[in-house]
């Protein structure tokens, strides 16, 4: 992912499964080793977080550590894609506030320059319920897929080693916008993000720039609503005070 376009060219990793099957193949082995085990994958749960290295209620759950040992080369795209599809539900809050800040870590991770993600011990040990992400996944698969069928690798330069740092850095302006807890503020920008994601997986620039203009469209209107909506209450306290 964050390599450049010469090595992208020599590199076989575009016949790689696609980010759908790869994120349910990951999601399957990790439920597996949980039911396997009888509790949460997590060996050692964090004293200092309470709560966090608890097996959950409703099924096997495993911790973001255990989902970034499994990932592969593209685990920016891979981690950033399947934790963007939760946030992208509409009117549903708290959840995504949480989950974008692992996000948060990881964006700034890419604009840094890093080629493997890394998350503090207070991150990695959270946990998620194995089947919510699931069935999170499977009702965006019929999306995922469609954009896979067009997804190939183009415009290299935009999924290279200074793009995808560029593209990490452009990556706050929405999630900061899915931190913000008001109707409307989540689930358009965290669908641009999984279009990106999904982009940075398969290595198409074009699918890249298209999940950042729907983030930024978005975020531009709310900025412009928000701009609007208070000029009419400036106008209506100064007539009325």
């Amino acid at each position: 992912m964050s390599r450049t376009a010469t090595e992208d060219a020599r590199d076989p990793s575009p016949a790689l499964a696609g980010a759908t099957d790869t994120l349910r193949a990951i999601l399957t082995d990790l439920e597996s080793a949980a039911s396997a085990r009888g509790a949460s994958p997590i060996a050692e749960p964090d004293p200092s977080a309470p709560g966090r290295g608890e097996p959950k209620e409703g099924g096997p759950t495993a911790s973001l550590g255990d989902l970034l040992e499994r990932l592969d080369e593209r685990a920016f795209g891979l981690i950033m894609l399947l934790l963007a599809l939760p946030t992208s539900i509409p009117f549903v809050y708290v959840l995504p506030q949480i989950v974008c800040l692992p996000m948060l870590v990881l964006a700034g991770q890419m604009a840094s320059g890093r080629e493997s993600p890394w998350l503090p011990k207070s991150l990695r040990v959270r946990t998620f319920e194995i089947r919510r992400f699931k069935s999170v996944l499977s009702g965006g698969e019929r999306y995922l897929r469609f954009l896979e069928h067009f997804a190939r690798p183009r415009l290299a330069p935009v999924t290279g080693r200074l793009g995808t740092r560029l593209v990490g850095a452009l990556m706050f302006v929405p999630l900061i916008s899915v931190l913000v807890p008001l109707p409307g503020t989540n689930a358009v920008p965290a669908a641009g993000v999984a279009v990106a994601s999904l982009g940075l997986i398969e290595r198409d620039g074009v699918i890249v720039i298209l999940g950042l203009f729907i983030s930024f469209a978005w975020v531009a209107l709310l900025l412009l609503f928000g701009v609007q909506a208070a000029t009419i209450l400036k106008g209506w306290l100064t007539a009325h005070i």
